[in-house]
C-alpha cells in the first residue's frame, strides 16, 4: 500500500462517517470495516471479492457457529467493584472446589471445628485475569475451563468493555489512560480478593493494566503478588509497530488515524451499521490480525469476531490514543522478586514478540515463551500451550500443588464444565 493510497482509504473512511442517505449508509460500511481493523489491533486491506463471493454462505456459517459454539459460556459468581470515578466494574469469581471429606475427616469434624474456633483461615490464592483491548473476560475461556475448580480465579471486564459500565470519566470527556486501568484493577482486587496472595495474568492491554498497577501501587506488588503472567503485551513504544504494513502506508495511517477515529466515534450509530454490513471484510481482518496460523478452528475465529464486534465504536476510538502514550518500562522492575511468565506469538502483528523480549531483558529471571505459528490472540489460538505455561507458573509460585495441575492443561474437556 502506497502512502497516497493509504491516505485515500482513511480519507474515504472519514467521509463515510459523516455521510447521510443510502449512499452514505453503504460507505459507512467501509468505515465500520476500517474500525474493525483497529478493533483487531491493526490496519490492512482485504481482497474485494470477500464482499461478494459466497456472502450468503458465510452469513449462514456465522449464524450456525453462533448457535453451536460453546465458547464464552462459562460463568462464575458475579460481583461489582467501584472505580475511583464511580464506574462499576463487573467481575466473576470461580471458587476452588472443595475436596470431598473422607470417613476419618467426617468423624473428626467436630474436633476440627473446635480447634479452629476463633481463628481465621488463611485467604486462598486468587488468580486475577485482565483481558485486552476490544475483548472481554470471556477471551480467557479455554484457560478458565482448564483451571476451573482448581484455583480461585477472578475474571473481570475492563471499563467500557463487556458487562462493565461505560467509563463515567469518559462520558464527561476525560481521556482514558493506562493509569486509570491500573486503578481499576486495584478496585477489582480490593473487592474480589481483599486478602491473601494474588497472581496477576494479563493479555495485551491487560498486561499494560498490570504494569500501571505496579507503577502506582508498588507495596501491593511487594506484599501480595505471588506471580505474574504477561501475555502478548508491551511496556511501551507501540507507536513504532508497523502492523505488517509497508513503511509508507504505516506513516500515512499514523498521520490521519487520530482524526478519523474521532470522527467515527462521533458517528457511532452510523458506523455500527457499517460494521454489520461488512461482516465478511471484518472477519477476514480479524483473522489476519488475531491469529498466526491458517488452520484456526472456524468456531474459535468466529468467537474472536464476536468478542471484538461487541466493543462499541466510540469505545474503540476513545481507548486507542492511550496505547501510543503507554510507557511503563519503569514499572517492570517491580516484578523482579516474583516468578514471571512472558509469552507471545511469533507472528503477532499487534504487539510483536520483540516487545516481550524487551520485557524479558528487564526481567532476566522470567520465563520467556515464544509460541510458533501464533498471533495476537495466542490464548485462543494455542490454548493448551498457554494453559500449560500458566499451570507451570502456578506450581512454581507455590499457588497450587503439582499433583492438582497434572492432566488439566488440556482444553479437550467440555467447555461448559
Amino acid at each position: 500500500m502506497s502512502e497516497s493510497s493509504a491516505e485515500a482509504v482513511v480519507a474515504a473512511t472519514a467521509n463515510a462517517a459523516g455521510a447521510a442517505g443510502a449512499a452514505g449508509w453503504r460507505r459507512a460500511g467501509i468505515a465500520g470495516a476500517a474500525i474493525g481493523v483497529l478493533a483487531a489491533g491493526a490496519a490492512a486491506g482485504v481482497a474485494v471479492e470477500r464482499l461478494t463471493v459466497g456472502r450468503g454462505m458465510r452469513k449462514k456459517a456465522r449464524l450456525a457457529l453462533d448457535a453451536t459454539g460453546p465458547y464464552g459460556s462459562l460463568r462464575g459468581t458475579p460481583g461489582r467493584a467501584v472505580a475511583d470515578d464511580g464506574t462499576e466494574l463487573y467481575y466473576e469469581v470461580d471458587e476452588v472446589e472443595a475436596a470431598p471429606a473422607t470417613a476419618d475427616e467426617s468423624a473428626s469434624s467436630g474436633t476440627r471445628r473446635r480447634r479452629l474456633f476463633g481463628r481465621k483461615a488463611p485467604a486462598p490464592v486468587t488468580v486475577v485475569f485482565s483481558h485486552g483491548y476490544c475483548l472481554g473476560q470471556d477471551s480467557w475461556h479455554f484457560q478458565r475451563a482448564a483451571l476451573r475448580g482448581l484455583v480461585r480465579a477472578v475474571y473481570w471486564d475492563q471499563r467500557s468493555h463487556g458487562r462493565s459500565e461505560r467509563g463515567r470519566s469518559q462520558a464527561d470527556g476525560v481521556p482514558v489512560g493506562i493509569d486509570q486501568l491500573g486503578r481499576d484493577l486495584k478496585a477489582v482486587i480490593d473487592a474480589a480478593a481483599p486478602e491473601g496472595p494474588v497472581v496477576l495474568a494479563g493479555h495485551s492491554m491487560g498486561g499494560m493494566t498490570m504494569m500501571a498497577l505496579a507503577d502506582q501501587y508498588p507495596a501491593l506488588i511487594r506484599d501480595r503478588v505471588a506471580a505474574v503472567a504477561l501475555i502478548g503485551t508491551s511496556s511501551g513504544k507501540l507507536g513504532e509497530v508497523n502492523f505488517g504494513l509497508p513503511v509508507a502506508g504505516v506513516n500515512a495511517v499514523r498521520r490521519v488515524l487520530p482524526g478519523v477515529l474521532k470522527a467515527l466515534g462521533s458517528q457511532a450509530e452510523l458506523v455500527e451499521k457499517g460494521r454489520r454490513a461488512t461482516a465478511d471484510l471484518f472477519a477476514g481482518l480479524i483473522k489476519r490480525y488475531s491469529f498466526g496460523s491458517r488452520d484456526v478452528d472456524p468456531a474459535v475465529a468466529r468467537f474472536a469476531e464476536r468478542l471484538i464486534e461487541a466493543t462499541p465504536i466510540d469505545v474503540v476510538a476513545e481507548f486507542y490514543p492511550a496505547f501510543t502514550e503507554h510507557d511503563k518500562s519503569g514499572a517492570l522492575p517491580g516484578f523482579r522478586d516474583v516468578p514471571v511468565l512472558i509469552l507471545a506469538g511469533d507472528k503477532d502483528l499487534v504487539t510483536p514478540s520483540s516487545h516481550s523480549e524487551v520485557i524479558a531483558d528487564v526481567l532476566p529471571d522470567a520465563e520467556l515463551v515464544i509460541v510458533p505459528d501464533a498471533g495476537h490472540l495466542v490464548m485462543l489460538e494455542h490454548p493448551e500451550t498457554v494453559t500449560d505455561r500458566l499451570a507451570d507458573l502456578l506450581v512454581r509460585s507455590g499457588t497450587v500443588p503439582a499433583a492438582n495441575v497434572g492432566g488439566h492443561g488440556s482444553t479437550a474437556q467440555q467447555p461448559g464444565r
